[in-house]
């Protein structure tokens, strides 16, 4: 089976540098999950059913015949972190499964440590003067910030696609050709409130840890968030904090939460390394009782962090189907066919909540690991 193994040498390979295809180890097929349109899960399932249907390592290549035998992609997201090594795998089973049709895929998958916009504006343009990539694809990191630069390069004759849980949207007046990502982050915030919200009996202090100022995604789950807390007049949300991706922010954020506030109720964190440094603090004060957690993703830590109780709950996304489609989709933008039956203008990747009971079902199926 093809574990998402967090080990430096798969971080420093997909996060830093990737050219070419691999060749990946698939598991057998999982079953199906019930899931809503948008492509979010919210069911109760079996433990081990809910986990197999949430990341799928199972996947097939569709009908299309591309038109070329060689393509060469560019794509760049936010920082380094395991969140993307798992969107590569995707872009690698989809990559080989290719090179089963005597089709060759080249790609670079590029992003800096950190989140910034003037580093991403910069990898674009850099990728679109050189004139050697067939697609651009691009994570957004800053919405406001980066779809002028992806018009730019877009009017100059560069095809961009925007791809992971981060778009940026032509009614912003970007004229990106698709999206492949998690559409529906207004309402993975919404759930994660919905969730605190029972567990604390809709009252109590609430704080929330966003990521990235401008992020689409982390702003759509604030705001998601925040339109189900304020339902709840004996709800008060106690601060809204950025930790810029960086833990130790986040870390401080959480203490000066506790500090202020002894009898926080719960705090709701809107990215992948936020969940992780909350619960930490929180779990060395002795409060995992006390304090709700929830938030976002299938970081091991956060999963072992579930499995003692420290997090309540997590919304894991589908991030190997998102590599996987980009590809697909990259292929056939290369080709220049346009968004409508061979695929969407925005395919829809889902996110499924899972629990305590779901933890070391997830930990084995992801890492491999109990």
């Amino acid at each position: 089976m093809k574990k998402m193994m967090k080990i430096s040498a798969l971080v420093l390979f997909f996060s830093l540098l990737v050219t070419g295809c691999g060749t990946p180890v698939l598991p057998g097929p999982r079953t199906a999950a019930d899931s809503d349109t948008d492509g979010s899960v919210f069911v109760e399932e079996d433990a081990n059913d809910l986990v197999e249907s949430a990341v799928s390592f199972n996947h097939s290549l569709d009908s299309y015949k591309p038109k070329k035998k060689v393509y060469n992609f560019y794509f760049t997201y936010k920082m380094v972190h395991p969140w993307w090594d798992a969107v590569a795998m995707g872009l690698e089973d989809a990559c080989d499964q290719y090179a089963t049709q005597g089709i060759t895929i080249n790609y670079d998958y590029l992003a800096p440590l950190a989140p910034s916009a003037a580093d991403q504006k910069k990898r674009i343009l850099s990728a679109a003067a050189k004139k050697e990539y067939d697609v651009i694809g691009v994570d957004v990191v800053d919405s406001e910030k980066i779809s002028p630069v992806i018009d730019k390069v877009m009017k100059n004759g560069q095809k961009v696609i925007t791809f992971s849980s981060s778009d940026a949207d032509p009614k912003e007046h970007c004229k990106r050709i698709a999206y492949i990502g998690n559409t529906h982050n207004f309402k993975d915030g919404s759930e994660m409130a919905k969730i605190l919200c029972s567990r604390i009996n809709n009252e109590g202090k609430v704080g929330i840890i966003v990521g990235d100022p401008g992020n689409p995604c982390h702003e759509d789950r604030l705001n998601g968030a925040k339109y189900e807390l304020e339902k709840w007049s004996k709800i008060k949300i106690i601060g809204i904090e950025y930790d810029k991706e960086d833990e130790k922010k986040a870390e401080s954020i959480t203490e000066r939460f506790l500090d202020q506030n002894p009898d926080l109720a719960g705090i709701i964190c809107c990215n992948m390394v936020n969940p992780v440094a909350a619960a930490s603090v929180v779990k060395r004060h002795n409060l995992s009782n006390q304090v709700t957690i929830v938030g976002m993703d299938h970081d091991e830590h956060a999963l072992k962090l579930m499995q003692v109780g420290a997090i309540y709950s997590l919304g894991v996304q589908d991030c190997v189907s998102i590599g996987f489609d980009t590809l697909q989709t990259a292929i056939k933008v290369a080709d220049g066919v346009k968004p409508g039956k061979l695929y969407k203008e925005k395919t829809d990747e889902k996110t499924t909540f899972i629990y305590q009971k779901d933890a070391q079902a997830m930990l084995y199926k992801l890492y491999g690991t109990e």
